[in-house]
């Protein structure tokens, strides 16, 4: 439920920015002074029109401590839902991608790969793979009739896409069914055509004729009305690579073989029983991140097969590593980031960066800086070029300390139809969403 193809923070480190020398930036935590910013730079002419048609919240309501925590409109009941598909401009027809299919994920990944999120300079673009398509929209109680996809009438060419896929996720006390909504995407020669709202009320309404009235979605634009704005952290781990690719760049003062020694890391993890997890980990690691995200304000709420879904490794996907103590076999600590590399665009010595994204991470006996060192070790072992982490949850601990530098991007993050009364603090969000 995101109008624009903008990416969540462009996947780059700003070369303005040093990673020992910078503090971490300033997490005021003030809504008020985003949708400030935001509406000092915004013409008349460029409000949101169809936002300010939708129940999310308003920009004119930030402060307003009248309005309650909680849905912002009751559930219709169902018999009241439109039935019927939104209407299409003519040239186009409704289809729903059976990710089961490989001649369908072929037509998705083509899709995705060629017009989908890149950064502000087009240097680089998200290229999901066709295993991480299937793994990200096909959880547990997944609905098929939410991958749904435009085509061109005539050519039957698949032309735009919208998914959403069923999750439970907890604000505050509250567990609220919700659609998680991603991969929003229209062809590049027909941006202009307005699809993108009408495959927004077209997902709501099938989400609705599930009796789900929630949603939980991400994107690199201010829009009504974030609950709270990450920063993505990029942590080198193929510093010539990078540096050649054009996505980061030589310090000041700073040689190539300088950089490389500062970014050098160990040959094998150094936390006694570290190693990769396995099914029957399953219910130690569930106990693990229930009762670590409960401390958060908003956070899924996995059960075993939500953890055996999202966290079993899967190769080229997700990766997860804990730590299992030598002495009482305990299971104590957990780590996990999952692949997405990306297009390189017009360089002719490379084509993909291989970035992984850090996922679910819980420290009780192992330090978490320890940890995330030691998740950078695997990464590296796997061929990884860099290590990506949003400051959220409590990953601001070991950003600096590990080398991470800030991007030159932000990650909003947005509920649809469920109103939080003051934005988060990015240490209060538990919520990592692909």
């Amino acid at each position: 439920m995101t109008d624009n193809n903008s990416p969540p923070g462009s996947p780059k480190v700003n070369p303005d920015h040093n990673s020992e020398a910078n503090p971490l930036p300033k997490d005021d935590g003030s809504l008020e002074n985003i949708v400030r910013r935001f509406q000092d730079s915004m013409s008349l002419a460029k409000k949101h029109k169809f936002w300010e048609t939708q129940p999310v919240g308003q920009f004119k309501d930030v402060g307003d401590t009248s309005l309650p925590e909680g849905p912002i409109e009751p559930p219709t009941p169902l018999s009241e839902v439109k039935q019927e598909p939104y209407n299409l401009p003519s040239p186009y027809e409704w289809t729903t991608c059976d990710m089961d299919s490989e001649e369908t994920c072929n037509e998705v990944y083509n899709l995705l790969k060629n017009n989908y999120v890149e950064d502000d300079e087009n240097m680089f673009r998200f290229n999901y793979s066709k295993e991480f398509l299937r793994w990200a929209l096909r959880p547990p109680g997944y609905y098929k009739s939410w991958h749904i996809g435009v085509r061109a009438k005539t050519s039957k060419k698949l032309v735009a896409f919208i998914t959403g896929v069923p999750a439970r996720i907890r604000v505050r006390d509250e567990v609220v069914k919700m659609a998680e909504i991603n991969f929003l995407c229209v062809h590049k020669k027909l941006r202009s055509k307005r699809l993108a709202p009408v495959m927004i009320k077209e997902v709501t309404r099938r989400v609705h004729l599930e009796n789900i009235w929630q949603a939980a979605y991400t994107a690199g634009v201010v829009l009504p009305t974030p609950i709270t704005t990450c920063q993505y952290w990029h942590r080198s781990l193929n510093p010539k690579k990078l540096i050649d690719v054009g996505f980061s760049r030589l310090g000041p003062r700073m040689t190539m073989s300088r950089t490389i020694k500062l970014y050098k890391l160990p040959d094998q993890p150094a936390t006694p029983g570290f190693r990769k997890m396995e099914l029957r980990d399953v219910p130690a690691v569930t106990r693990l991140l229930r009762n670590y995200l409960s401390q958060f304000v908003v956070s899924p709420d996995f059960d075993e097969n939500d953890v055996e879904h999202w966290l079993l490794p899967t190769e080229d996907v997700v990766d997860s590593y804990l730590v299992e103590s030598p002495k009482t076999h305990d299971i104590t600590d957990f780590c996990s980031f999952y692949t997405l590399p990306s297009s390189i665009l017009g360089n002719q010595n490379y084509s993909i960066l291989k970035a992984a994204y850090s996922y679910y991470n819980v420290s009780t006996k192992t330090p978490l800086l320890q940890l995330m060192n030691d998740a950078l070790i695997v990464a590296k072992k796997k061929d990884f070029d860099v290590f990506n982490a949003l400051d959220v949850m409590h990953n601001e601990s070991f950003l600096k300390e590990l080398k991470f530098g800030p991007g030159d991007g932000q990650l909003h993050y947005y509920l649809y139809n469920y109103r939080i009364q003051n934005a988060l603090r990015t240490s209060e969000l538990g919520l990592v969403l692909l």
